[in-house]
């Protein structure tokens, strides 16, 4: 639904934020752990595992299953930053450095874009169709400002956004999530803590898989 909103602020727990490739490769191991184990079905799990590995993780054991890419390097991060013109917050860095790009993320998003991908939102076909449509419509000026400064940095139904304009003292940006099928927007302090509700939220479903 198309027209005016109120960005949300989401309660996010307080976690430290993850800003090492070190401490990025152990959350994403076991986020692609938890992934497997909460959201993929049966096909998709034929593909992403041997028969012996999902027999092993039926029975409650441990599997290495990796569902990002290969470590981006230093250089091509710095080509990216150059591009771009910023210099990316320090989870976003970290987590180039475990893993160039995502894959399997929670509900409409698709993947993270690798670095040498990011672009503005304004610059994409999806992004200036939103930006166009919501720029003919009075009352959006503030959403409208918001989706043309933003680092678009996911593909997907839904939008994952950073706004460079809003950095903490940490040097965190202010991270989106944008729903334009709702027109519902949702501010996080970081991208580690937009990343992270995926996998708070298949947490919750593997806790109450274990109650029932």
């Amino acid at each position: 639904m198309i027209g005016m909103s109120e960005t949300t602020e989401a309660e996010d727990n307080e976690v430290a934020v993850l800003t090492t490739p070190q401490e990025w490769r152990g959350f994403l191991e076991q986020y692609s752990l938890l992934y497997a184990k909460v959201r993929a079905d049966e096909e998709e799990l034929g593909d992403l595992l041997d028969e012996d590995q999902i027999e092993a993780l039926e029975e409650g054991g441990r599997v290495d299953l990796w569902l990002g890419g290969a470590a981006a390097r230093e250089e091509a991060l710095d080509v990216a930053e150059d591009r771009l013109g910023v210099t990316f917050p320090p989870s976003l860095r970290g987590f180039f450095l475990a893993s160039d790009g995502w894959t399997r993320l929670e509900d409409n998003v698709d993947a993270v874009h690798p670095c040498g991908r990011l672009g503005w939102m304004r610059d994409s076909e999806a992004g200036s169709r939103v930006i166009e449509t919501y720029a003919s419509i009075t009352g959006n000026e503030d959403d409208v400002e918001l989706f043309r400064r933003s680092l678009q940095i996911a593909r997907g139904e839904d939008f994952w956004l950073l706004d460079p304009t809003e950095a903490g003292p940490d040097g965190e940006w202010a991270a989106y999530e944008f729903a334009p099928k709702y027109g519902d927007t949702t501010k996080h302090p970081s991208f580690y803590a937009l990343f992270r509700t995926g996998y708070e939220s298949m947490q919750e479903d593997a806790d109450d898989e274990d109650l029932d």
